[in-house]
């Protein structure tokens, strides 16, 4: 499983010109899931992700984490975090997981998610989506774990 983050000021969500999610300042999330993960990959991130101090202080140090300045999660599905460009110019996405095991994963993650107390936007899984944001910083950090790790 592997989780791209962002901090953000906002961000949102469309499906077909229809906002899906929308958040204030937190974490635009993109999360791919690969063939051999399990609960236990979604356990560890959840825990890291809800833990993970990259929000300033009053020192302006990253300390704080996202319950702590009471900020959002907007998670959204992309399986293309597994492409694998190394041979020729287009993409294989052979190490995604397949529709059903990845919809479930990601279905968990979100709910494991809210049971942190966080306020938890998604977006549509399986939908082609616009993500709109406003990046903070730029802070983005990369997350992964699959099951040999």
């Amino acid at each position: 499983m592997k989780l791209v983050i962002q901090r953000v000021k906002r961000a949102k969500v469309e499906v077909e010109g229809k906002v899906v999610g929308k958040i204030g300042h937190g974490f635009l999330v993109l999360l791919g899931v690969t063939h051999t993960d399990t609960t236990e990959e979604v356990e560890y991130l959840v825990r890291k992700l809800c833990s993970l101090r990259i929000f300033e202080d009053e020192n302006e140090k990253m300390n704080l984490n996202i319950q702590q300045v009471e900020g959002s999660l907007l998670i959204v599905s992309q399986f293309t975090l597994y492409a694998n460009c190394k041979d020729g110019n287009r993409p294989s996405f052979v190490e995604a997981a397949v529709p059903e095991q990845a919809e479930k994963l990601y279905e968990l993650f979100c709910q494991k998610c809210k049971e942190n107390d966080i306020c938890v936007q998604q977006g549509e899984f399986g939908a082609h989506m616009q993500v709109e944001l406003l990046n903070d910083g730029p802070v983005t950090i990369v997350l992964e774990r699959n099951h040999q790790q």
